[in-house]
């Protein structure tokens, strides 16, 4: 028996609202930056994410040109999905795209908050898209 998932058991994973945890090098030799974001999974395709443009996250995803993200379950028996890839694009955040991300996460009303509460920064937000290279994962209710 393995634990680790299948392909179609990683994309039903990432298709719930789990928050990951994003990882990227640092260049001051520190420790990897590791944050929370939001995330989407496009099936067969990209893993994407929001941030802002000034960020020291954007500045280390610029010059490492690769992320890691990791998403996980709170709960027992665990789960995790862990990825690795290569940056394949950064663009400017469409508002329909931050709407869908915020809705993904906290509801059409809460949506509705989130993009009030950070209108000023909009136009500072990016949207950055990974190719998944490398995958791990185990699920723990497989026991």
């Amino acid at each position: 028996m393995t634990l680790a998932m299948s392909p179609a058991e990683r994309e039903a994973f990432l298709a719930e609202p789990h928050v990951g945890v994003l990882s990227v090098a640092d260049t001051d030799g520190r420790a990897p930056l590791a944050m929370p974001v939001w995330y989407e999974y496009e099936p067969d395709g990209h893993i994407w994410f929001s941030t802002g443009t000034n960020t020291r996250k954007m500045e280390l995803i610029r010059a490492a040109g690769r992320v890691s993200l990791v998403v996980q379950t709170e709960q027992p028996p665990y789960r995790y999905v862990s990825v690795e890839g290569a940056v394949s694009s950064i663009d400017p955040a469409k508002p329909e795209e931050r709407r869908a991300l915020a809705a993904r996460y906290l509801g059409s009303e809460g949506a509705d908050g989130y993009l009030e509460a950070t209108k000023a920064v909009a136009h500072t937000m990016v949207i950055v898209r990974m190719a998944p290279e490398h995958w791990l994962s185990r699920d723990y209710t497989k026991i």
